[in-house]
């Protein structure tokens, strides 16, 4: 059995304000139609050899990840982390279920959030490592480095492995400055760090064991206490916690003697930056990636993304605009990723356009604040076709619904009726409603909240179908 796992777990604040902590950027649709979760899933469909794959996601984002999974109709299997504890934890989990599931299990550990422009080449690379990993082989990609990068970590290959486009790791390496990055491109030796790995379960277990034990004791414990929620799997809060915090890489893969590195060239790039996205975007005449409604004049090697009002800009070069319903981010190109400075600054002032767009994604459709003061707040709902909201009530707010698309099937205390577009219903403070669409198509409506506390917090759930 061969099982691709899907860390999907990230935040993505290096490309804020775009990506934010509750849809973050694999959720998102940067390079195409497709998001990079859908992506890296999509990257399997003609590798025949792939089992049911695997994706390990932050609790908070489980029904965004069921909803592109649905999308792109791939069964995949859904294992919810509580808490955050890097790459390592992941590992071992998938590690475990694998091999619960088949003893020779190949494991494939790759990001959401990576783009990779050659598939055939990504597969060869791909049989190549499998083979290693077969024989006992911890094996991690490298990716041929052709301009010396700064953000990324380095691996250093050691001597070739007989009859196999592969070779022992000499060392990994920390992110070096611009004068010792060129250096490592020049000797031809040195390959970027992918962050991506092939190991036989069995095996990785037995290393994680030598080198990890108490990770490995945690993440069997967050297993065994762990829970059935719908069709996710979530590993137990109280357990996981304690599990320690590290990356595949500290964990294991410099501890280890049995690291190789497969020589990866295939268009590979981390998307960890806005720069990132200027360098693989389609360009016009004047080097500018242009998304959304944007107009130019004297502007060069620029990308400037708008995704709700018309951008103008002029005289610009080398530049990065993004424009999002609540934010915009203007920065040199050389000077990007320092976006994370200014996350931390919006951390301390405890701002929501962290956490969240003015449209946030919930298990039954949408929705968008559109107007907000102290007493009142104004939302565009959607409800998905057949999705039910839960039936519930709140303390200091009553709502006004007006249908605009579609029809409603209204709770309101021991009533239920339909509302159709134009039509109008009011839900007093402290009774008890629901709302759902009975229909084939998208239900939309405005909701006017009304009260002295309209904070997400005040409800209280009776009935759920979400389970939450």
């Amino acid at each position: 059995m061969i099982k691709t796992v899907i860390l999907a777990g990230g935040s993505g604040t290096r490309l804020w304000p775009l990506s934010r902590n509750l849809n973050p950027k694999q959720l998102l649709k940067l390079v195409d139609d497709n998001t990079m979760l859908q992506n890296t899933l999509l990257r399997f469909s003609e590798y025949a050899e792939i089992s049911k794959s695997m994706i390990i996601c932050n609790e908070n984002h489980r029904f965004i990840v069921a909803e592109q999974l649905r999308k792109i109709k791939t069964d995949s299997d859904i294992i919810l982390e509580p808490i955050g504890r890097d790459t390592a934890p992941a590992l071992t989990v998938s590690a475990l279920e694998a091999y619960k599931e088949d003893k020779n299990a190949i494991i494939i550990i790759l990001p959401a959030d990576h783009n990779i422009d050659n598939i055939d080449s990504f597969h060869k690379s791909l049989n190549v490592a499998i083979e290693n990993a077969k024989t006992g082989k911890l094996v991690t990609f490298g990716v041929v480095a052709d301009t010396p990068e700064t953000g990324y970590g380095y691996i250093k290959r050691g001597e070739k492995l007989s009859g196999s486009e592969s070779f022992v790791v000499d060392s990994f390496i920390e992110k070096p400055d611009q004068k010792t990055a060129k250096e490592y491109i020049e000797s031809g030796e040195y390959y970027w760090n992918s962050g991506m790995f092939v190991f036989k379960a069995s095996r990785v277990l037995e290393e994680l064991e030598k080198h990890v034990p108490e990770m490995v004791e945690a993440c069997k414990k967050a297993i065994e206490n762990g829970t059935k929620d719908l069709d996710f799997f979530r590993l137990d809060l109280a357990t996981f916690e304690n599990c320690p915090s590290d990356s595949i890489d500290y964990a294991i893969m410099e501890k280890t003697d049995e690291a190789v590195v497969v020589p990866l060239s295939a268009g590979w790039d981390d998307m960890g930056s806005w720069n990132a996205l200027w360098q693989i975007g389609e360009k016009d005449e004047n080097q500018n990636v242009i998304k959304g409604d944007v107009i130019t004049h004297d502007v060069n090697s620029s990308l400037i993304y708008s995704q709700n009002r018309l951008v103008t800009a002029i005289g610009l070069d080398n530049h990065i605009i993004v424009e999002t319903s609540d934010a915009i981010l203007i920065s040199p190109q050389n000077r990007v990723q320092e976006v994370k400075k200014i996350v931390e600054k919006l951390k301390l002032k405890n701002r929501e356009e962290v956490l969240s767009h003015r449209k946030v994604y919930r298990p039954w459709g949408s929705y968008e604040s559109i107007d907000i003061m102290d007493s009142f707040q104004v939302k565009r709902i959607t409800v998905n076709p057949g999705s039910i909201l839960s039936l519930q009530k709140h303390f200091h707010r009553a709502e006004h619904w007006v249908v605009v698309k579609g029809t409603a099937l209204v709770t309101k205390g021991e009533r239920e009726f339909l509302l159709k577009e134009d039509e109008s219903t009011y839900i007093p403070l402290g009774v008890k409603h629901r709302l759902e669409n009975p229909g084939t198509i998208a239900l939309e409506l405005i909701e006017v909240q009304t009260g002295s506390y309209l904070g997400e917090d005040d409800i209280v759930r009776y009935e759920d179908v979400y389970g939450r």
